[in-house]
């Protein structure tokens, strides 16, 4: 006599409601975050070739949206600036009138505290040699001039009403020198999102083109080298002791070893951003028919959350939240 399962895992997912019922990861609109490019002189939205669908907003265009994201219960917006003008210093970015800060400043007034209002503190937009530091007389990024700047950039930024600066240059102590100088500042609730595993990926070209980035070469002596794994957890365990309220693994998709090791040990939140090469390659595969889109948007967030993110910058927040996320 055949013997056929007594344990069968399948009862399980015998239909959509027992399927949605016993889903292990769930995706909530509170927990994405939607990354916008607001650019210095645009009169309306700038498509981004390289990313269908996103935009660099003009400030007009940049109210809509923002009031567009509360609606849909998204949890906060990572606010880049695009500017006019570029320099050895990135002094656009600690201008009050810097395209990120009245950017910031508009996103207080229009939704307030509706979302949480995250501001990218990078130099990498403002300089005109594209790296995300001061550079030395030999050309290499000066870690420790580039702490002063951040920490410039940080009291502007809280100045202009953000909720959360989010340092994204990979510098030793810069979460440590921003800490000390928004206390010293008066801004004590001000919190620091710190990109803390952040690698020399190949995904983000489409994120050059959006920030109209004036890089040449590259920036494998501040970002981590995509081989290693442990050096993630100790870039975190580092932010973690200076002072970070959350921490953050970027990219998300080739990284997802790291962000579960980050989450393991990690007492406050932690995120991950799935970058712009990831969006643009399932757009792309989807226009060609090559894989179904709507599916692979809601697997791929889903299995950012599932290795332990509790949040997710992702483009394609506004669109989960509204039309794909289960109800």
């Amino acid at each position: 006599m055949t013997e056929f399962p007594v344990i069968r895992p399948r009862r399980l997912r015998t239909s959509p409601a027992m399927r949605r019922l016993v889903a292990e990861t769930r995706v909530h609109a509170a927990e994405l975050i939607l990354p916008m490019f607001i650019r210095e002189g645009a009169v309306e939205p700038v498509p981004i070739g390289s990313m269908p669908g996103v935009v660099q907003h003009s400030l007009d265009s940049f109210r809509r949206a923002l009031h567009g994201a509360a609606e849909a219960g998204l949890g906060g917006v990572n606010l880049f600036g695009v500017p006019l003008e570029h320099d050895a210093v990135g002094s656009g970015a600690t201008d009050p009138d810097g395209i990120l800060n009245v950017a910031t400043r508009i996103a207080r007034d229009e939704v307030g505290d509706a979302l949480v209002i995250q501001t990218d503190l990078c130099l990498d937009e403002f300089t005109d040699h594209g790296h995300c530091g001061v550079l030395a007389a030999d050309g290499s990024v000066d870690n420790d001039a580039t702490l002063l700047r951040y920490a410039e950039m940080a009291v502007a930024q809280a100045a202009a009403g953000t909720h959360l600066v989010a340092p994204s240059g990979m510098m030793d102590g810069q979460v440590a020198a921003i800490r000390e100088a928004l206390d010293a500042a008066g801004f004590l609730d001000v919190g620091i999102l710190a990109y803390s595993a952040k690698y020399a990926s190949s995904f983000y070209g489409p994120f050059r083109e959006a920030v109209d980035s004036q890089l040449t070469g590259d920036r494998r002596t501040y970002q981590q080298d995509p081989a290693n794994r442990r050096e993630g957890v100790r870039e975190a365990r580092l932010d973690l002791a200076q002072g970070a309220d959350i921490v953050m693994v970027k990219p998300a998709m080739s990284y997802l070893d790291v962000l579960a090791d980050v989450a393991a040990m990690s007492e406050v939140p932690v995120w991950a951003y799935q970058v712009s090469g990831e969006y643009a390659m399932v757009e792309a595969a989807a226009a060609h028919g090559w894989i179904d889109r709507d599916r692979a948007i809601l697997e791929t967030v889903t299995g950012i959350r599932r290795a332990g993110a509790d949040a997710v910058l992702t483009y394609w927040a506004l669109e989960l939240a509204t039309r794909l996320l289960p109800r």
